[in-house]
This record gives C-alpha cells, structure tokens and sequence, in this order.
C-alpha cells in the first residue's frame, strides 16, 4: 500500500524499544528491592544508631579506666608488668601490639587514642566517613582493647572484657549511613544477647541450690562484690519480694530469650523486658559496664517507631565481607554452645585468642557471709597491738562501717573486684597482693591513686603493713539509726602478718 512503511524484519519500532527498555529497568529495580529486602534492614536503622552510640560510650569508659589506672597494675613497675608477661607469653597467645614494643608512654598511648576514638564515634563520626572508612573506625577500639584485655592477666579476667571485644567485633560490620543495617549482623547481635542471658541463667540452674530456691537474694545484696548505694535497701526487703525478684531472673534468663527471634513487636517486648531487669541490676550493684553492654545489645533488637530514611543497596563487597564473618561466627559458635549446655558449664571463658565469640554467666554461687581484707600500716618500729595502726581506705570496696557505698559502674575499680576475690581465698590473691603490700610501704604514688584515702604522707610511708579479714553485715533499721552505721563487722583473724620492706629495699 503506498505511503506505508513496514518495520524491517528482525527490527522493532521506536514505542516497542520503549517499551522493552522500561520492562528492563523495572525488573532491574525489583531484583535490585528483592537483594536489599533480604540483606539488609532499613527499619532498623534506629536501633542500629542507639546501639553504636551507646556501645562508644561503653568502650569510652573502658579505655579510660586502663588509661587511669594501668601503671599501678601492669606498667613496668606495676603489680603485673606487661613486660615480664609478653616475654613468657607467645604472641599467638595473646595478641597484642604490646608484643612490638612496650613502655608505660606507649601504653598510656593507646589507652588515650582509644578514649579519643570512642569519643569520636559517640559523636557519629563514623557516619560522616564512607562505608569502609566507618568499618575501620570501628576496628581500631576493638583492635586496642585487645590489645590491653590480652596482656591484662588477672586484672582483665572478667566476662565483660569479652563481652565488649566480641560486641565491638560485631560492632565493625553493622555499618553506616550509606546502607542499611544488614540482617545476619542484627542476628549475630540478638545471638550474642542469647549466650549471655541464657548462659548466666543455665549456670545459676545447674549451681547454687539457692537459685533452685528462690533464696539467692536473701544474701546476694550484701556479699556482692561491690554494693551500691541502694544495695542496703534492696537487702531489707521483704523475704517474698527477694523470691519474686529471683523467679522473675529465670523466666528473663531462661524463656524470653528464645523469643528475641520471633517476630516483631514479640521481639521488642523481649528485649524490653531485658532492659528493664539489666536498669534492676544496675540499681542493686556495681557490675562494671556489665548491665550497660547488655542493655546496648537489647536495644538492638528493639524496632523504634518512625520511618527509615532512603538508603542506598549494600555493594557487593561489603555483603561478602558481612557473610564471611557470619559464617565464621558460626563456625567458632560450636565449643561456647557446647560449654553451654554441658552439665559442666564453666563461665565467662574464651575460646581463641580474640575473644570473638565466647561463653558467659555470673553468679552460679552465691556467698552467704561477706568477709573483707582490711589493709593498716604503722608509723611504729615495733608492730604490736598497741602499735598505731593506720587503716587504707578503697574507693568502692567496703571498709569504714560508716560509710555509706557509692555508685562507680559502669567505671571498674580493677583492684577494688579483686580484694573481694582475696578475701573468698587467699588464693585469689596469691600473685598481685604481696606485690600491693610492698608498693604500699613504698608509698608508691601511682598505687595510691587506686585509693581513696592513704593514712600516711607522701614522704612519710608505713613501716609495716598488715593484713587482717573481718567479717561484714549490712546493720539493721534500728542499728542504722543508732549508729549511723551500714556495715557491723568483726574481726575473724589475722590475713597477712605486720611486713616490712627488707634492709636492702630500704636503704634503696
């Protein structure tokens, strides 16, 4: 027909490329929506950002306990130095820049970079960098921390040091504005919370018969390690509200954390719950930054209202790098979960050297009597009873029966955990406390910040020093107004004899 033009064969009209472009396009963006759907999170991207800004401030307080208090326990001339550690210990062992090099300036160094670091990330600087450049970020406090935790010894050997490093691990991986949270990584977190509820609940099962009871609490505000300011008033209440606090313990510790994996809100109600009885603890004790991380963690599970922002889909190479680590996590999973439901449950151990997945639990005794180690020095060259005996005050450790304990947590007082261990055994003891003794009739400057009080001038120290164990209740309503008192103690027997330094170390 003339003035009609046919296509040619094999060749479609302009309307039909159109047509086949935009079909593309959309099937692209679909698989593209698909792919992001299934890794990543954008509702969580609130809870992403609370849980990184409350984990820097967690590290925050970490680096600058080691920072104020490293050189009295493990700097060259600390209780346990570093040095003398790495030269027994193989780097595969214990990782640690401080195998490079060590001096007390370098150590300083790092526990200060660490402090500027996390106060950065509380800030969001990470947000500000490129993806990879906000991972790094996060790799350098978990790097640091390392560092310190695995030239620690006993200083460093808690459950929450494992706990931050795993955490702060996992923390690397979760990653920034430019993309969403990713899944396996929010699952990694809420399988992190799981171990350490569920494990410190199985090991109080499997323990003291007092959990089995109902009757832990009776005793467990007064022989905790460190009491707080409230833990008098949480010891006196009623016999039934000690039982209903305990049987409320199981069911947090034992049921609701299955259901951190059901669906929303379920989840939110589950980690709720957590936060709430992690705020009861931190209101009965001082446990470190314990209860902190674990409220951190909980608030990783929680969807908070609101709208996502548009985020970008995650590269490819970040949802390798986020899948690799989960599988190794997974893999590495295998002994902590076997620990766990073993009738031989340890608690709060490590399984590799960086602490990338561990076991947890607290508490699986609870003590009945509280004793306490009471250091005095004299002035005196014969140290007899009538000698004038001076007695050290701690900064968070009970001591003086009149004064009231002080809330420290989520700061740790290193040596103030581990006199409550020596006073359960001189055996606790056996390696730091003889070297305390002798940096306190040196009237060691750095050893003295550790305390609250010293009874002896700085250019005047003790003669000798002794030790001697005392017995410790919380008073009565009636003694306290009496007395103005919160403690009665009485003494049990002498812990370490009046010492002195030798002839050589004092003409030194």
């Amino acid at each position: 027909m003339a003035g009609v033009r046919c296509p040619a064969p094999g060749h479609a009209g302009p309307q039909a490329k159109k047509a086949e472009k935009a079909e593309k396009a959309e099937k692209a963006e679909k698989a593209e929506r698909t792919a992001v759907e299934w890794f990543t999170a954008p509702e969580y991207w609130l809870s992403r950002l609370v849980f990184q800004r409350a984990l820097a401030a967690v590290y925050l307080v970490a680096f600058l306990t080691a920072a104020l208090q490293f050189r009295a326990l493990l700097g060259e001339r600390g209780m346990l130095p570093i040095p003398r550690f790495v030269e027994q210990v193989p780097f595969g062992r214990a990782p640690s820049l401080f195998h490079l090099h060590y001096s007390d300036r370098f150590c300083a160094a790092v526990a200060w970079t660490g402090c500027a670091v996390s106060a950065a990330l509380l800030a969001g600087l990470d947000s500000w960098l490129p993806l990879w450049g906000g991972m790094l970020l996060w790799l350098v406090p978990w790097a640091l921390y390392l560092s310190i935790v695995n030239v620690g010894q006993t200083w460093y050997a808690f459950g929450w040091e494992s706990l931050l490093l795993e955490t702060g691990f996992l923390a690397v991986f979760l990653g920034n504005d430019e993309v969403a949270p990713p899944v396996v990584v929010l699952f990694l977190l809420r399988w992190l919370l799981f171990r350490v509820e569920f494990g410190a609940g199985l090991i109080k099962m499997r323990g003291d018969a007092c959990w089995r009871k109902l009757t832990c609490l009776h005793h467990h505000h007064e022989t905790q390690p460190m009491p707080g300011p409230l833990s008098w008033f949480f010891h006196h209440l009623p016999g039934p509200l000690h039982k209903a606090e305990v049987a409320a313990n199981h069911v947090t510790q034992l049921v609701v954390p299955f259901l951190l994996f059901a669906p929303q809100p379920i989840a939110t109600v589950a980690a709720a719950l957590m936060i709430v009885t992690q705020l009861w603890l931190v209101l009965s004790g001082n446990f470190s930054w314990l209860n902190w991380l674990t409220i951190a963690l909980a608030l990783s599970a929680v969807r908070f209202p609101g709208s996502p922002p548009s985020l970008p889909a995650a590269p490819l190479w970040y949802e390798i790098v986020v899948l690799a680590v989960a599988a190794l996590v997974v893999f590495l999973s295998y002994r902590p979960v076997v620990n766990m439901v073993s009738r031989r449950q340890v608690m709060n151990r490590s399984f590799d050297p960086l602490h990338l997945v561990n076991t947890y639990g607290a508490f699986g005794s609870v003590s009945r009597v509280r004793y306490e180690v009471v250091i005095e020095g004299t002035p005196d060259d014969t140290p007899g009873e009538d000698a004038d005996w001076r007695e050290y005050e701690f900064r968070g450790k009970p001591g003086d029966p009149r004064r009231w304990p002080r809330q420290f947590a989520p700061y740790h007082l290193r040596l103030d955990w581990l006199m409550w261990f020596a006073a359960l055994s001189p055996a606790y003891a056996g390696v730091w406390f003889g070297a305390l003794v002798e940096r306190l009739l040196k009237n060691d400057r750095d050893t003295l910040k550790l305390l609250r009080r010293s009874p002896f001038p700085p250019d005047s120290p003790p003669r000798y020093v002794r030790a001697r164990l005392f017995r410790y209740r919380y008073t009565s309503r009636r003694e306290l107004r009496a007395t103005g008192a919160c403690w009665d103690r009485t003494y049990v027997r002498e812990y370490l004899p009046p010492t002195r330094l030798p002839e050589t170390a004092l003409r030194s």
